[in-house]
């Protein structure tokens, strides 16, 4: 039997059987669907961090407290955090520093009319705009004569434009609100930044005075975190070594002692951030795999079955010529088609999927060609693995037997 007569024949033994076909395919499609559009997802999330992080800049440094060894157990404590007194000696005695933005936060309720949301209050300084890469939409940004008088004042992000019930920005410039049951005024609304993460959304934010923020609003004088600018990239070492010197001064260190924060660069969070979403893409993309195996095994399954089913159909081949080559290719081939077709299908319908997610649900995501690829490649892999047994089993068919089979 010539090789591509065994093609036509495992093909027309397919046809004969769509509806068994299609089934026996499902595992795989499903399988192959899920891979893409895990991967897809993944890689969208980590671009989309990728770009917000380097929408920041290459030259932002981000000073945030550390941590105290107590016991052998790492925890926060009272010695690690980080004053607004520290920020003021960066300013004054930093050397290779081009600016200094200090904030301090807190989730607070938020009242506007009869509406009210909790988001986070930020108390920074004027120069927040310049150092965060910010755009005011609407309105203005605080300045520092209004930072240095504690004025109440409030720049707004647009999801807590949203959360208030109103249609655009514009409607809220010159609108009082409360924080906290104390009034302030808003005076801007800051352009979307874009949601990074489900835990970080930087749109729904409300940005005060940091003055304000710590005698009126948090009654403390504890940072979150200090933004530095670096005035180039290769003076980034530089700065580093500024801030750490003086912060160790601030917080009396002894030589022997270590640092009590910790210093940030871009390139850190992106290897950070970067990491962790390919460590989940991964687990992710492992799960959804699992059920390419369970497609394949059901593909052996009906296979074992086709050649029970077909005992003699195999005999009076055998009988006409047919060797045991032909016979174990016409087997495999089948197991091969159904997984390569399975493929094909499970590819369209998950790279259609993660289009929806984009479109429907404005998650950003990645069809890459190299986890279509190895998606496509694993179900070959998969109807070669499951499709050998029962291919080897119907060629190793004595032809007598398999004629008399009923």
């Amino acid at each position: 039997m010539l090789f591509g007569e065994t093609i036509r024949v495992a093909l027309g033994a397919l046809r004969a059987n769509k509806l068994r076909s299609l089934l026996t395919m499902l595992g795989i499609v499903i399988g192959v669907s899920a891979v893409i559009a895990v991967v897809a997802l993944g890689r969208g999330a980590q671009q989309a961090v990728n770009d917000r992080i380097s929408s920041l800049g290459t030259t932002l440094l981000t000073v945030s407290p550390g941590q105290a060894r107590t016991g052998g157990v790492m925890t926060f404590d009272v010695r690690t955090r980080l004053l607004l007194e520290d920020a003021d000696a960066l300013v004054e005695r930093g050397v290779d520093i081009a600016a200094v933005q200090p904030e301090m936060s807190s989730n607070l309720q938020v009242q506007f009319l009869n509406k009210n949301t909790g988001t986070q209050i930020v108390g920074t300084t004027a120069n927040y705009p310049e150092v965060r890469k910010y755009e005011v939409e609407y309105g203005r940004f605080f300045t520092n004569a209004e930072d240095l008088g504690r004025q109440r004042l409030a720049v707004v992000g647009p999801t807590v434009v949203q959360n208030l019930g109103l249609e655009s920005g514009n409607a809220l410039i010159g609108e009082n609100i409360r924080i906290r049951g104390i009034q302030f005024t808003v005076v801007g609304v800051y352009k979307s930044k874009g949601q990074a993460s489900p835990f970080n959304n930087p749109d729904d934010q409300i940005l005060i005075p940091i003055q304000t923020a710590r005698f009126r609003v948090m009654g403390n004088n504890r940072l979150r975190s200090i933004s530095v600018l670096a005035p180039s990239e290769a003076k980034i070492p530089d700065t580093m070594a500024d801030i750490q010197k003086i912060l160790r001064r601030e917080h009396k260190l002894r030589p022997d002692k270590p640092d009590d924060f910790q210093i940030r660069n871009q390139a850190d969070f992106l290897n950070t951030l970067g990491e962790t979403t390919q460590v989940f893409s991964m687990l992710l993309a492992g799960i959804a795999a699992v059920s390419l195996l369970v497609g394949g095994i059901g593909i052996m399954n009906i296979m074992l079955v086709s050649v029970t089913e077909r005992t003699r159909e195999i005999g009076i081949r055998k009988a006409l010529g047919a060797t045991k080559v032909n016979i174990l290719f016409q087997f495999l081939i089948e197991a091969i088609v159904l997984c390569l077709v399975g493929g094909a299908l499970g590819i369209a319908v998950g790279a259609g999927g993660a289009m929806a997610f984009t479109k429907l649900l404005g998650w950003s995501t990645q069809v890459g060609a190299t986890s279509v690829g190895m998606a496509f490649g694993f179900s070959a892999l998969v109807g070669v693995v499951f499709g050998v047994y029962p291919a080897r089993r119907a060629a190793g068919l004595d032809p007598i037997v398999a004629l008399r089979y009923e």
